[in-house]
């Protein structure tokens, strides 16, 4: 059963030199219980595309074209008021930033209670014994004492910990995770993991886990979407993608690896940078940093598919394409 189905998303965003195209063209689907991890350089679209689900680009951006089908319903098509209700409840996003999820000014158990009466008929006592039980999920100590602290009495890594946690206080159908748990050290944040694991399997709960650590994405997600200048490049079972990675921009970021390195030597890194959404090549759009690029990547590269895994580039590199 597919939770999500996104078909031919773009995001656009006019600006004095012309449109960016942050999101060009996007399209991938996330089942029921399935974790899809969502990669790349910073500026590739990976966060935008999670905003445009969940309708939170700013204008002047807008989606321009596609479609985003939630339980087989185009979200792009309900009202202001159809998404609050959405949003939260159905689908619930972690930001990079806790910040951007928490009320400076507001305790937490304010925060977490009101976050729970706002979609559901309960009593404040039960709201306030999910907010307990969704900090303990997280690892965070004596929640029911922390709960009346405000955010700045928390660390960086305890504040992300608690946005984290009021993502799964209504138990959503889908979670939209950016890059959750960069300010987590590595025990909390593989206890946090192991957790999202758990609940994936339990609740049938799907998440989009955009990131820039293969190593997490490795390990956590079932699939696997690698995005460059707005498009998805290649796409698969996570295995599949990240043990025979066919396009040639997968094939670098797994080179650029440190720990696939033997001792003293240096780091493969990609050439050059990410092209400006505003000036986006012509063809494939990576041609310009590719090491197998060559005359025929002038043109848009279609889509290959070997069972589940599909790419973008007319020169693979794996004997997955022989």
């Amino acid at each position: 059963m597919t939770t999500l189905k996104v078909e031919n998303l773009s995001t656009h965003f006019p600006t004095p030199s012309g449109v960016a195209k942050a999101v060009d063209g996007v399209s991938f689907s996330v089942r029921r219980g399935e974790i899809l991890g969502l990669v790349g350089e910073s500026g590739s679209g990976k966060s935008i595309t999670g905003f445009s689900i969940l309708g939170l680009v700013d204008p002047p951006g807008r989606v321009v074209g596609g479609r985003i089908l939630f339980h087989g319903e185009d979200l792009l098509q309900r009202s202001p008021e159809e998404m609050r209700a959405i949003r939260g409840r159905k689908i619930a996003m972690i930001f990079q930033d806790p910040m951007m999820t928490l009320n400076p000014v507001l305790s937490i158990e304010t925060q977490m209670v009101e976050t729970v009466l706002a979609h559901e008929k309960v009593g404040r006592a039960e709201a306030r014994r999910r907010a307990v039980e969704a900090l303990g999920l997280v690892g965070i100590p004596s929640p029911d004492e922390r709960l009346s602290a405000y955010p700045h009495q928390f660390s960086g890594g305890m504040r992300q910990r608690v946005a984290i946690a009021i993502a799964l206080l209504h138990r959503p159908d889908l979670i939209i995770a950016d890059e959750p748990t960069t300010a987590l050290d590595v025990t909390i944040q593989s206890q946090i993991l192991s957790e999202i694991q758990k609940l994936s399997q339990s609740l049938g709960m799907s998440l989009i886990w955009i990131s820039h650590d293969l190593g997490v994405v490795a390990g956590l997600a079932h699939r696997v979407a690698v995005m460059y200048a707005g498009k998805i490049v290649e796409s698969g079972p996570v295995d599949a993608v990240l043990d025979h990675p066919v396009h040639p921009y997968t094939v670098g970021l797994l080179r650029s690896i440190p720990a696939n390195l033997e001792r003293g030597q240096p780091l493969q890194a990609i050439p050059g940078m990410a092209p400006s959404p505003v000036d986006r090549p012509s063809g494939c759009p990576f041609r310009l940093r590719c090491f197998a690029a060559t005359a025929a990547c002038h043109a848009e590269p279609a889509e290959t598919m070997d069972g589940e895994h599909a790419w973008r580039c007319f020169h693979p590199q794996s004997e997955v394409a022989a």
